[in-house]
Formats: structure tokens, sequence, C-alpha cells
């Protein structure tokens, strides 16, 4: 199997210059790891590979002069503004705020690709969140016809997350590579826009089958789908927010 290299920039590296990072190189496995049947061992490769392109940037932002006399008050408008840009931008503005509140994100200087990154971390923890609902129902169900939806809703969501882990994989780069371009930025959109279609095959599927726990399978997946709304709004208005920041991609 193929692996990708990747770094960590965030308190596991020694500066030989404050200007200059000096890039701590170790190997994960490629997206097919994604397939693990354990579904731990997957948040856990989820959550190590979006942390680690987070930890890298803002580490790097960290490292730089300070430009704001309050960073705090800096970041909450640039995750507001950054926010505006999505069909939620108050579910945007909280979940992602409180993600940067409860770890060592608090002091970034809003940078927009780590705002997007911070987003789909959102997005994968709600859809692994989500990821358990088939089974549950199934479970309470006394209805063959809704059972078998469900079963399909298993391969359906388990598909989606397939589809998020390789957009969390497209994030985790190597030195010198760039962390958003035009190509990816595609390859991302594609991706995220094929996971929310397996959502709501899932929800057509229960339709379909005149479920009786469809209205709440569309309850659970409802904050699911406004999330990843969220990052692909984002993703999408990534140059016009980077030009307003007066920034450019990331290399």
């Amino acid at each position: 199997m193929d692996s990708i290299y990747f770094f960590i920039g965030y308190d596991k590296v020694n500066q030989p210059a404050p200007s200059k990072i000096n890039h701590q190189h170790i190997i994960i496995p490629t997206i097919e790891s994604l397939f693990l049947p354990s579904r731990i061992s997957l948040i856990i490769l989820l959550t190590v590979m979006i942390s680690a392109t987070i930890g890298a940037l803002v580490h790097k932002s960290n490292t730089e002069p300070p430009e704001y006399p309050s960073l705090s008050t800096k970041s909450a408008e640039s995750i507001r503004s950054i926010c505006s840009v999505t069909q939620f931008p108050d579910t945007c503005f909280a979940s992602i705020s409180s993600l940067t509140n409860s770890s060592r994100c608090s002091l970034f200087k809003g940078d927009p690709e780590l705002i997007f990154s911070l987003s789909l971390q959102v997005a994968i923890n709600e859809l692994l969140n989500l990821s358990s609902m088939p089974k549950t129902m199934i479970y309470k169900s006394n209805d063959p016809r809704t059972e078998s939806a469900l079963k399909d809703c298993v391969d359906l969501l388990g598909n989606a997350l397939s589809q998020i882990g390789k957009s969390a994989t497209a994030m985790v780069v190597g030195p010198g590579e760039k962390m958003l371009t035009e190509e990816k930025i595609g390859d991302l959109k594609t991706w995220i826009n094929a996971a929310m279609t397996d959502q709501e095959t899932c929800l057509d599927g229960l339709e379909e089958m005149g479920s009786t726990v469809v209205d709440e399978a569309r309850l659970k997946v409802q904050r699911s789908k406004e999330y990843m709304s969220n990052s692909l709004a984002i993703l999408s208005n990534i140059q016009t927010v980077l030009q307003k920041f007066h920034l450019t991609m990331h290399s």
C-alpha cells in the first residue's frame, strides 16, 4: 500500500531558527485504511489526520509576529466572517468556535484554510456520531421493510464516511505541497457532495418504504447535512475569502 508523508507542526518540532519550521516526517496509511472493520480505528485515523493538518497551520500562525491586540476576538470575527458565506452561518460559527475553544486552536489568527479544516472536522465528528443511527433503529424496529431500508442506510452512511475520509486525507500534505489547489478543491467538492448525496439516498429509501422512522431519521441527519453544507460553502468561496483576508493559498 502506498503511503504519504505529512508533518505535525504543533509542539512536536525543534526549531533551529524562529522564522523557520523544522518539519517532522512520519508515515500514515492512505485512504484504503479507512475501510477498517473497527469504527474506533476509523475515528482515531480521521481525527489524527485532521488534527495533524490543523496543528501544522496553528503552529505556523503562532510562530509569526502578533498583529492583533486580541487574537481571540480577531479569531471570532474571522470565523463569523467566513461563516457568512454559508447557508447556516449560526450553526457554522457555533460549531467551529466550540471546537477551537475546546482545543489549543484558540490562538490562531483566523486563517481561512484552517477554518475550513476545522469545519471539516466538525462534519466528520457529526457523521461518525450519525453512523450508529441505522443500527440503533434496526434494533428497535418491528417492520421488515423499515429494517431493509435501514440496512441500506448502514452501507450508505459508511460510504459517506469514506468520502469524507478522502477529504481528510487530501488535507494532509507533505513539505512543499500546497494545502489547497484548484484541482484539490474540485476533488474535495466532489467527495463532500457525494457524502451528502448518500445521506439523502438513505432518507429517500426510508420514505419510499413508508417507514415510520423517516421523520426521526431526517431530524438526526439534518445537523450532519448542515455541517457538510458549511464545509462545502467555505470551500466553494475559499478564493474570495482568502482575497478578503489579503491571503494566498498555503504552500
